[in-house]
């Protein structure tokens, strides 16, 4: 059996070892925590150790899989964040003091937004931010922030209740769309129950799709011979006349504009409403370089987003 930690003598905190046990605690990884700061997992298991000893408290039960916080570890996390936050203004505050974003930043995003509105500008942001390294991860897999040691994703739509921080960097403008070509052999609905009698190219499991309309919310369960998981194969199937989907703006703006595509039930928005957010594990002390990428991406998307715009810019 594991002997509690016994207190040492009283001296300062080490900053690195607080640091060291806020990160493992919140990527629930000693191992991880090491990485970020550039030393091994003994190392970082040693140093969070000599704190607990420090503490005389044990912050963090551990077993071979994961690691979490002890009651005494969550009161002291409240406090650590504190300290952390306490001493990067204390050293912004003299001549030498980092103000700028430093470190290693993971990302990561839906495949094709990633494609096609971020990674034209990663270089920009780099070169803005010269300190900053960037580990950009595109894929339209929902991963765990937290557990994969992810500081910030850019995630589209509805939000599900979690304990992240999620700021909205943008409206995602939605439509009913598909080609012209469709129409033409297949007629217009004029009623979102239409729906039921045309062919209709789903995503994921999103058969039901809920209407305004004047007699109130509609939804209707849509039925079609394509699924897909990538909104890049749905897209390729309207323009070939395949169907009619939901798309966003941000994916079919310039296919609208050339004609390729069409919206139909203009009169019916959706119900629901949704956007694109940057999320982040919560926590007092946000890292700059975490903060600096949202502002950039914020900026860059501008209000109303440059493809909702008349000159797309």
């Amino acid at each position: 059996m594991a002997s509690d930690p016994i207190p040492a003598p009283d001296k300062p905190l080490d900053l690195l070892d607080v640091a060291l046990f806020v990160r493992a605690a919140l990527l629930a990884n000693v191992s991880a925590a090491g990485r970020e700061f550039g030393v091994s997992a003994a190392v970082a298991s040693a140093r969070i150790a000599q704190l607990e000893r420090q503490l005389g408290a044990r912050l963090l039960h551990r077993t071979t899989r994961r690691i979490s916080l002890t009651q005494d570890g969550e009161v002291f996390m409240a406090h650590a964040d504190t300290l952390l936050s306490a001493a990067d203004a204390a050293r912004a505050s003299v001549g030498h003091g980092r103000t700028e974003p430093y470190g290693r930043l993971k990302v990561s995003m839906s495949s094709s937004f990633g494609r096609q509105h971020v990674a034209p500008v990663i270089p920009a942001f780099l070169r803005r931010y010269p300190s900053v390294s960037l580990d950009l991860r595109l894929s339209d897999e929902i991963i765990d922030l937290v557990d994969d040691g992810y500081d910030v994703a850019i995630r589209l739509g509805a939000l599900k209740d979690s304990t992240l921080v999620a700021r909205k960097l943008a409206a995602n403008r939605r439509v009913l769309c598909c080609s012209p070509a469709y129409l033409a052999g297949h007629g217009t609905p004029r009623h979102p129950a239409d729906l039921t009698q045309h062919e209709c190219v789903i995503l994921g499991d999103q058969r039901d799709w809920s209407f305004t309309t004047p007699q109130g919310p509609l939804t209707v369960r849509v039925g079609g011979r394509l699924v897909a998981s990538n909104g890049e194969a749905i897209r390729e199937a309207l323009v070939d006349g395949f169907g009619i989907a939901i798309k966003s703006t941000w994916d079919v703006g310039p296919l609208l504009a050339s004609g390729a595509l069409v919206t139909i039930l203009d009169d019916y928005p959706f119900a629901d409403d949704v956007a694109i957010w940057a999320v982040y594990p919560s926590r007092t002390h946000v890292p700059l370089k975490t903060l600096a990428f949202i502002a950039f991406l914020a900026e860059h998307f501008g209000d109303p987003p440059y493809w909702d715009r008349a000159d797309g810019r």
